[in-house]
């Protein structure tokens, strides 16, 4: 590892340095970006830059080709959801809707930041998938024009245990969840096992315990005993407000 590795502040810069350029032209021999892609490379990431109003990527670091296989100036959105292991893309798909309604209540609210991240499983150049963390910063600005840009952190966890509760989660302002991965952080979102995780899924699109039992070919006993070991979990006393929660926060 390199003296600066884990460095999180470079982002930071990086976002002062180019906001107001709106994030074109970077030049690759900036010292900052020297810098960044030389931390990045070191602890297997690569970012992107987007405009979150208006869904454009302004900048892709070197790191794509390297990690996904796909060149800076070729990546996409769609190229994201369509290198998605097959079991998370509909996970993506809450969080990419979830993104988008934090930018836009940041940007009618005209001010503030808002950290999401969990982990996806993508494909590499080998064929092979991944696990990586995915953290975004929003941040509202009136530089160089009124908008939400999100900066976007991709970053290999493979050397990370299986995550015990299926995936990390995390929605909110709190900078100490904007940090180079670790045991703590990785152990931080869904309380809840695979196995109440999907139970909970089928509960909020409208099966009963009965049909629950028939998809999973599990005994009715046994799905009862999973919603109570979810509602102690929850420390809720309805399963709906339950419900409305996770589906506010994206998870499902």
């Amino acid at each position: 590892m390199t003296a600066n590795s884990h460095d999180y502040s470079l982002f930071f810069k990086f976002i002062e340095a180019y906001t107001p350029s709106g994030f074109d032209g970077i030049n690759p021999n900036d010292p900052l970006m020297v810098e960044l892609e030389t931390m990045m490379r070191a602890d297997n990431q690569f970012l992107y830059l987007a405009d979150a109003i208006q869904m454009k990527i302004h900048f892709t670091s070197r790191g794509s080709q390297r990690i996904l296989g796909i060149p800076p100036e070729d990546l996409t959105f769609y190229q994201f959801m369509e290198a998605t292991h097959p079991d998370d893309i509909q996970r993506l798909n809450l969080g990419r809707s979830k993104l988008v309604k934090v930018a836009q209540d940041l940007f009618i609210a005209e001010k503030g930041y808002t950290i999401l991240s969990s982990n996806y499983r993508f494909r590499t150049p080998s064929g092979e998938y991944s696990d990586f963390l995915v953290q975004c910063y929003l941040y509202y600005t009136t530089i160089p024009y009124k908008t939400v840009f999100f900066l976007k952190i991709h970053t290999n966890i493979d050397w990370h245990k299986k995550i015990k509760n299926g995936y990390h989660y995390y929605i909110g302002s709190d900078l100490s969840y904007f940090r180079y991965p670790d045991n703590d952080l990785l152990s931080k979102g869904n309380i809840f096992s695979a196995r109440e995780f999907d139970i909970l899924k089928f509960i909020a699109s409208g099966l009963s315990s009965e049909e629950i039992a028939d998809r999973l070919f599990l005994s009715v006993h046994t799905v009862n005993t999973h919603r109570r070991n979810i509602m102690m979990k929850s420390g809720k006393t309805h399963i709906s407000d339950l419900i409305y929660e996770l589906k506010d926060r994206g998870v499902i």
